[in-house]
């Protein structure tokens, strides 16, 4: 059996392969001892190890492992997962959305890293949290499903109002900057977490898209565990990649891709 882990900032990622088979499984950071606990448990086993954390999980278990560097394996198992889903990309960006963002710019060959951004998971739980009081992520991520950021957030349409404006009217042109505007009215928690989301979300593409064009390429490839069950985060990064002109692309289980990753490096 072999174990590929990615052990980072707020989950740990687990991949295990046997018998030509797959399982997926997350975990807390905080369950790390958990998480070494029940590696030490295991017989005839491979473990492979990469992230944050994983100098500190591999402290704690009795195993010899594996240890990669995270870029790489992220980007091994990118490719496996574009390989496995018929996706064939000669070159793109890579952002992966975790609790921060790291950019990359990779071909075929190889990856270098492109930049990144503190815009990410954290910034969700964080910032949601100083807004509504909402500590769980899965809370704030369907109570921002039913909101309306109209009245958050400044958009290119509401500075033209009725004139034709010089780039699309849909562009935010100040996140948070519509709210003076209506400081009488009240906003919905559902209001203030789209908002977050909206930042977020047009943060992690304006950089992505930055890098696509000083890479000279058309295509970004979004992973990370903040797209898992957040549809409104993944659509408006899809809709401003778009509006951009450049193509989005999302992988099912893309957050686990730096622990299969980390099995072939």
């Amino acid at each position: 059996m072999k174990i590929g882990i990615d052990a980072g900032g707020t989950l740990i990622k687990v991949v295990t392969e046997m018998n030509n088979e797959r399982t997926y499984k997350k975990w807390l950071t905080t369950e790390i001892d958990q998480v070494a606990e029940w590696l030490s448990q295991l017989d005839n086993v491979d473990i492979s190890i990469t992230g944050g954390k994983a100098q500190y999980l591999d402290s704690l278990i009795k195993h010899n492992v594996k240890r990669s560097i995270e870029f790489d394996a992220t980007y091994k198992g990118i490719q496996l997962f574009l390989e496995e889903n018929d996706i064939h990309l000669n070159t793109y960006i890579f952002s992966n959305v975790g609790t921060g963002t790291s950019i990359h710019y990779a071909t075929t060959h190889n990856q270098e890293r492109a930049g990144g951004t503190g815009a990410g998971g954290g910034m969700i739980q964080g910032l949601g949290y100083l807004l509504t009081q909402i500590s769980d992520y899965d809370e704030l991520v369907q109570t921002a499903l039913n909101g309306n950021r109209d009245k958050i957030d400044l958009k290119v349409k509401h500075i033209y109002k009725d004139d034709k404006t010089p780039i699309s009217g849909d562009l935010t042109a100040a996140n948070f900057g519509h709210v003076l505007q209506h400081i009488n009215e009240d906003f919905p928690n559902s209001d203030r977490l789209a908002a977050v989301m909206g930042i977020v979300g047009e943060t992690v593409t304006t950089v992505s898209i930055h890098a696509a064009r000083q890479f000279k390429t058309e295509n970004v490839v979004f992973i990370g565990s903040s797209f898992i069950n957040n549809e409104l985060l993944k659509n408006i990064v899809v809709d401003y990649t778009v509006l951009r002109g450049l193509n989005p692309y999302f992988i099912e289980n893309g957050e686990f891709s730096g622990a299969l990753g980390s099995i072939y490096c």
